[in-house]
């Protein structure tokens, strides 16, 4: 009998998002999508890193192909994204994330990060690279698991 082996992939997109201009209005709207990816994704065993920049998002899922295809058919769906578009889809070899749903909004404290990753001009422009927002998103977790005394993964 063949070893039937589930195909590991990641996915990359970015949108326009549609929330509140308010600071508060939209701190909630974040917290309800953080909370309910974050149910969603542990059931469907999906790992994942949002990155946030003013009214843009761009969010790298790792999972089991099906899992992966099901959640961006969500994401796709969900009013509080417009524009969305595939930025890289392929297969990977293991995961590179570590929480079911973690997401990352610009701020001072991680300003420099976002401003070496020049994400904010091709976001703009409707033209990000995989690349980019993959360095800014493995930076931004490698940052925050730093300061939480995790020197590295083992995923």
């Amino acid at each position: 009998m063949k070893n039937k082996r589930t195909t590991l992939v990641h996915l990359i997109y970015f949108s326009r998002l549609n929330l509140a201009a308010d600071a508060p209005t939209r701190a909630r709207q974040l917290g309800e999508i953080t909370r309910q990816a974050q149910k969603k994704n542990e059931f469907s065993v999906i790992t994942s890193f949002l990155v946030v920049d003013q009214n843009f998002a761009a969010q790298i899922i790792e999972g089991e192909r099906m899992s992966v295809n099901d959640t961006f058919g969500r994401i796709s769906a969900d009013s509080r994204h417009r524009d969305v578009q595939i930025v890289e889809w392929r297969e990977i070899a293991k995961r590179e994330f570590v929480n079911s749903f973690a997401t990352a909004v610009r701020n001072t404290a991680n300003e420099a990060l976002f401003q070496k990753s020049n994400l904010l001009p091709m976001f703009q422009r409707g033209t990000p690279r995989a690349p980019a927002i993959h360095s800014l998103a493995v930076a931004l977790q490698t940052e925050s698991m730093s300061k939480q005394g995790i020197d590295h993964l083992f995923v």
